[in-house]
């Protein structure tokens, strides 16, 4: 839904980096520059530090100021504010949508170069334009390209 604020996964706290709270960010989604609100284990928190970079962040919070604090939440996804613009909608949005004589998507599989919708009977459908046609959160139902898939034969009557 178009103006609608989302969260989204902005990377993951990695090991401690120094004394000070400092971390490393795994899987860096998002710049993370200093003055960025984040979300933490269910907490807001500002950026204060950002340094090293665009591959291997290193970040500080406001309110982790030891080694330990960092420890403490290894592991855990930084989450940032993102507006959707119209017709964008997040993966996890799509679990529980029919693709309509395929099967419901059952979960969002991160695969090295695209997302996959894995379906309850075992298919697996890459999230790339050539595969997904449609989606309509709405109905909750995703329109796929059958022959680019598979499921069709392009000799079929």
């Amino acid at each position: 839904m178009a103006g609608e604020r989302r969260l989204v996964t902005a990377g993951v706290v990695g090991r401690p980096h120094g004394l000070d709270g400092s971390f490393h960010v795994e899987r860096p989604a998002d710049p993370l520059a200093p003055g960025t609100v984040v979300w933490l284990e269910g907490r807001a928190r500002t950026v204060e530090r950002r340094a090293g970079t665009d591959s291997r962040p290193l970040v500080r919070l406001a309110g982790m100021a030891a080694r330990e604090d960092a420890a403490a939440v290894s592991g855990a996804a930084l989450l940032v504010e993102q507006e959707l613009a119209e017709g964008e909608w997040l993966a996890e949005d799509l679990v529980g949508c029919e693709v309509a004589g395929v099967g419901t998507v059952t979960r969002v599989v991160a695969a090295p170069s695209c997302d996959v919708l894995e379906l309850d009977g075992g298919a697996l459908v890459p999230l790339v334009g050539d595969a997904v046609r449609a989606v309509d959160l709405e109905r909750r139902r995703i329109e796929v390209d059958r022959r680019f898939l598979g499921l069709d034969r392009a000799d079929a009557p």
